[in-house]
């Protein structure tokens, strides 16, 4: 056997791969011999059928089968030994593929185009400035925090007068027309009423400033049209729920408002755990501002990687294999038609030049992402999802749990490798030059968005 490359010019080049007798006539004899030990033939015994007949009527199969084999298997090698930098992969020669006659020829010769990647030439230092945005923390962010966090941990208290966001327990029951208990109506013990989910605005005012003992008489398919409310506020099923109509009257004897939690060491106890040094509202807001310029670090990193991937794209000039790479799409993809490839091509330019980039930053500077540092881009990816349930204190074989599950799963695995080698580029990137950072407000950031 014997390879060889021809470069064409400096984008294009050709492989030929001679393939001869005896590189495949011992694999294929073998193969044969193996036809022979299964075939079952009409007039012959188990594994007696003449050796001549199987090669008459497998060999031309078995020779093919077995001269492709050998042909991927060389070709695959070659590659990676010569360490080409080639684009997609092979493709057969349209114009010097010799003919093939697989019934006569006993020597063979495959030609393939090859398309190589361009050199990308990345000049990046401290004279370029890149832009860098920081989204103000403003002190309505900070106060819509405050508030919220004072909400998640606050309770319910007694109450004298019911209020527009309060709650009533009481003892719900089934009125007839004229006002009557209903016999065999649905009646409900220590019932839970939250006046700010009754639909209807006249029977809200109704509960409004009624105290214990007092009764109210409600129409209950005004004060609930969704029949899943009324399910639920007299336990029974939604179909049943679909059938009751008319008044109900309860007799309140509980009121309750809900109190949001105080702004003191208990709370922040609660938020951040007993270890906290948080002890004064001015460090619990500062906190806060903290958290929040955390949370909006990523859209700022984000902007600053589809900046500085549009910067880069367009500074750095490369000629690609055009024509090759057009037919390696059309031959890898199925769904593709030529109309198609020529209407997307532009898009797969870009993507493919942004690709070609990264490959070089990635190789100069030798970056690697780490077993260890998928784990804990994993582990924050599963902590970032509970944080979404208001669960802020996950334990940690929990997250660890989750982060396998994640990595366990190729696709998951490969989305978190790329994220994590693309901040390693970014970071890269950001040593090199000069940051022109910019305060912008959140309202100013989302127009960028809109804009692009």
């Amino acid at each position: 056997m014997n390879i060889t490359r021809e470069n064409i010019d400096e984008l294009n080049g050709l492989i030929r791969v001679s393939i001869v007798k005896d590189d495949y006539e011992a694999n294929v004899e073998q193969v044969l011999k193996d036809y022979r030990k299964k075939a079952n033939m009409p007039g012959f015994r188990p594994g007696k059928v003449p050796q001549g007949l199987i090669k008459k009527m497998y060999g031309k199969a078995a020779l093919v089968d077995e001269v492709n084999k050998l042909l991927s298997q060389e070709l695959s090698k070659y590659l990676v030994e010569e360490k080409l930098d080639i684009l997609g992969e092979p493709l057969p020669s349209e114009e010097k593929q010799p003919e093939i006659d697989w019934e006569k020829d006993a020597d063979f010769e495959f030609v393939f185009d090859i398309g190589f990647a361009p050199e990308a030439n990345i000049s990046l230092d401290k004279r370029k400035k890149l832009p860098f945005y920081n989204i103000k923390v403003t002190k309505e962010m900070i106060d819509q925090q405050v508030e919220a966090y004072a909400m998640r941990f606050g309770a319910n208290e007694d109450t004298e007068l019911v209020e527009e966001k309060g709650t009533v327990r009481g003892d719900i029951a089934q009125l007839d027309a004229e006002g009557n208990l209903l016999e065999n109506g649905k009646s409900v013990d220590m019932a839970l009423i939250s006046v700010d989910v009754i639909k209807d605005d006249e029977i809200k005012k109704e509960f409004i400033g009624k105290k214990v003992g007092d009764e109210v008489v409600f129409d209950i398919k005004k004060a609930y049209p969704n029949n899943t409310e009324i399910a639920y506020l007299l336990n029974v099923e939604k179909t049943e729920a679909e059938s009751i109509e008319g008044n109900f009257r309860i007799a309140i004897k509980e009121v309750h408002k809900f109190v949001p939690a105080k702004l003191n060491e208990d709370l922040y106890k609660k938020i951040y755990g007993e270890e906290t040094t948080i002890k004064t509202e001015k460090e619990f807001r500062q906190k806060v501002k903290e958290e929040i310029d955390s949370a909006f670090k990523p859209s700022g990193d984000y902007k600053f990687a589809i900046d500085t991937r549009d910067f880069l794209i367009e500074k750095v000039k490369m000629d690609f294999p055009e024509e090759f790479l057009k037919r390696w799409l059309l031959a890898t993809n199925k769904e593709l038609t030529k109309e198609k490839i020529d209407e997307e091509f532009e898009a797969f330019m870009t993507d493919l030049r942004w690709q070609v980039i990264k490959e070089k930053i990635i190789k100069e500077n030798e970056l690697k992402v780490e077993e260890e540092e998928l784990k804990q881009l994993a582990r924050e990816v599963a902590l970032a999802q509970f944080r979404q349930y208001g669960m802020f204190e996950v334990p940690a074989e929990h997250l660890d749990g989750f982060a396998k599950q994640m990595l366990d799963k190729q696709e998951d695995r490969s989305r978190l490798f790329n994220r994590k080698m693309e901040d390693k580029i970014m970071e890269v990137v950001k040593g090199k030059v000069t940051l022109d950072e910019k305060e912008v407000s959140r309202e100013e950031f989302d127009k960028m968005f809109e804009k692009a």
